[in-house]
């Protein structure tokens, strides 16, 4: 609903800062508005001559890149025919890489404590997110496909310089929250899979240093690099699946929970884990992100006809790994509902006393029901179902950490650069954009003990829920327009979890503090949709 409303808003209301030039406007004209960031630079797309969205020569390589040297030629159809499988395999890549996001440790963890709290009953919410998932990262697709330009550096010609900066720091925020949860996710990876030899802070450390290795991969082709992605969701797909062959879901109610939108004895805690299942899965930074990955395609903007093949393309290849993604989450969500929905602590603590777990002391002897993270959860698959099942879930969670940390430092790069319109070398913005998200991980792995992290997962879920309006407003709005999609424009946030977690602060002061960030925070949302109105010629 609330969706609706912007979108309906923005439909609606022309911008005041987008001043289009007429038809009739020479070329070097529109070129130079382009050139100089001025927000009436961006006028018309896809046409029959070239995009004024995009630089002077389309043809040309771009001077600072963040993660594609050169573009992935599409091979040419002689029979012209509805579909091809090695188009489809050109344009396979970015979709993956995209989809890494719905596979992070934040949704890992959103999907287990569904599972305990819920059982069965919440996997049509996680269906249905997934499929709204799918249809904005559509919308962010088709924007880069379009203009050429990935979100960020729409919102740099589209916005003026004080909207920018603040929009620019709200979406930072975001990849920070995020990135907290991948790096932490990686680190207790790696504390599970080394028995608690190497502390949360040692992970962290290892988990900096990879990242800028495996950063560097690009250096030897693109298409090994998405290799590389796809051998991670390979893992992944392998060690949940292992998880849940291990387990054996009851397959009835698993098609029940999928189909039967209804959640029957269902109250506060799972109402919250409902919302913490959408906000895990819709990430605002992952539309920045897909609109930049499909720019490493070779697509001639000024053909409609390769424009509308690439977008069906890329939908098709979003398809597909929003499908896997689906089916990972899936795998997570049933193991823990199957084995560990209803339980409480005595019944893991007594399990894990008898099969000599080091971890049984993580569960105390008394009837409160079970509460798990990635932590716990690696820990009660050991004590249930024998070491194994422990360190392939670890590794699996190690995959979708790193997995996950690589694409949000792409995500932080294409932010940076768009908004901020960087021209550094391509080892700075890395260093710069690691800093940024890497140093508040590194203070909380170092004063946080491993065991006590589910608190901050909450605060950062709120974090953030609270940044999807950031993209979500900009995304819905500039594909809406046809001075900037041309022929291919378009034809509630839910506040109850940032109300539930500030009240249980139960703190007068941080009540306050938390309805003057509101009214500042809801004052500046309804700023970006008022100054973002289409211009009609």
């Amino acid at each position: 609903m609330w969706l609706h409303f912007i979108h309906l808003f923005a439909l609606h209301n022309p911008p005041q800062g987008l001043c289009p030039l007429p038809p009739h406007a020479p070329l070097s004209q529109r070129t130079q508005r382009y050139a100089s960031g001025e927000p009436g630079g961006a006028v018309s797309t896809v046409s029959s001559s070239m995009n004024p969205l995009q630089p002077p020569d389309a043809s040309s390589e771009e001077p600072f890149t963040t993660y594609f040297d050169s573009k992935i030629p599409i091979p040419e159809d002689e029979k012209q025919s509805c579909f091809s499988f090695r188009k489809l395999w050109a344009f396979t890549g970015p979709g993956f890489l995209m989809s890494i996001a719905y596979l992070d440790p934040g949704n890992i963890e959103s999907d287990l404590q569904s599972g305990a709290v819920a059982g069965f009953k919440l996997l049509w919410v996680l269906m249905l997110a997934t499929l709204i998932g799918l249809l904005l990262q559509r919308l962010a697709a088709r924007l880069g496909v379009v203009t050429g330009l990935h979100l960020a550096e729409v919102c740099n010609r589209q916005y003026q310089k004080v909207p920018r900066i603040i929009l620019w720091l709200m979406v930072e925020l975001a990849i920070i929250g995020s990135d907290m949860q991948e790096v932490i996710g990686s680190a207790i990876a790696i504390n599970l899979l080394s028995m608690g030899k190497i502390p949360l802070w040692g992970g962290v450390l290892i988990t900096i240093a990879d990242t800028f290795v495996f950063l560097f991969l690009d250096k030897y082709g693109l298409r090994k690099l998405e290799a590389f992605f796809g051998f991670l969701i390979t893992i992944m797909a392998l060690t949940f699946g292992y998880e849940y062959i291990t387990v054996r879901p009851n397959q009835g109610k698993l098609l029940q929970g999928l189909f039967v939108p209804y959640c029957q004895d269902c109250g506060t805690p799972q109402l919250e884990q409902a919302v913490g299942i959408v906000g895990a899965v819709i990430m605002p930074h992952n539309m920045y992100l897909h609109s930049a990955l499909v720019k490493s395609r070779q697509v001639n903007r000024a053909n409609k006809r390769e424009v509308r093949e690439a977008n069906k393309y890329f939908f098709i290849e979003s398809c597909i790994a929003l499908f896997v993604s689906f089916i990972i989450n899936i795998f997570v969500v049933t193991v823990f509902a199957e084995a560990f929905f209803k339980k409480n602590n005595a019944d893991v603590n007594a399990v894990c006393v008898n099969t000599s777990s080091p971890h049984s002391s993580l569960f105390p002897n008394n009837n409160e029901t079970l509460e798990v993270d990635i932590y716990k959860g690696g820990a009660v698959l050991g004590c249930y179902f024998g070491p194994a099942a422990l360190y392939i879930w670890a590794i699996g969670i190690l995959a979708a950490g790193q997995s996950s940390t690589m694409t949000g430092t792409y995500s932080g790069q294409f932010v940076m650069e768009g908004f901020l319109n960087l021209r550094w070398s391509r080892f700075a913005r890395v260093l710069l954009t690691r800093s940024i998200a890497i140093t508040p991980t590194l203070f909380v792995a170092i004063f946080q003990d491993v065991e006590h992290l589910t608190g901050m997962n909450d605060f950062l879920n709120v974090l953030m829920s609270l940044q999807l309006p950031f993209a979500l407003i900009p995304v819905l709005t500039f594909t809406s327009l046809p001075s900037v999609m041309n022929d291919f424009a378009n034809g509630l946030i839910n506040m109850y979890f940032v109300v539930d977690y500030v009240m249980s602060l139960n703190h007068v002061a941080l009540y306050v503090g938390a309805a003057v960030l509101s009214v500042i925070y809801l004052s500046f949302v309804a700023y970006l949709v008022s100054v973002l109105r289409p211009s009609e010629n």
